[in-house]
């Protein structure tokens, strides 16, 4: 399967500006998992802001919608 990294820059809500992986969402999947985190993608936008991926930050995030 061919990377669809332009396209998925135009989606990507990751604010972490010196991130090498932006739009290559398997390398960050990949990455964030190894380091026992999530992805940006996967929180809300005020969570997404505290850079601060773990799951329990997640699991926090998730609590606050319905």
């Amino acid at each position: 399967m061919e990377c669809q990294k332009e396209k998925n820059l135009k989606e990507c809500p990751c604010t972490y500006e010196p991130c090498s992986r932006k739009g290559m969402c398997c390398e960050c999947i990949k990455h964030h998992w190894k380091n026992g985190e999530l992805p940006a993608c996967l929180f809300s936008k005020e969570a997404e802001a505290s850079f601060d991926r773990s799951i329990a930050r997640f699991v926090e995030d998730q609590g606050g919608r319905a």
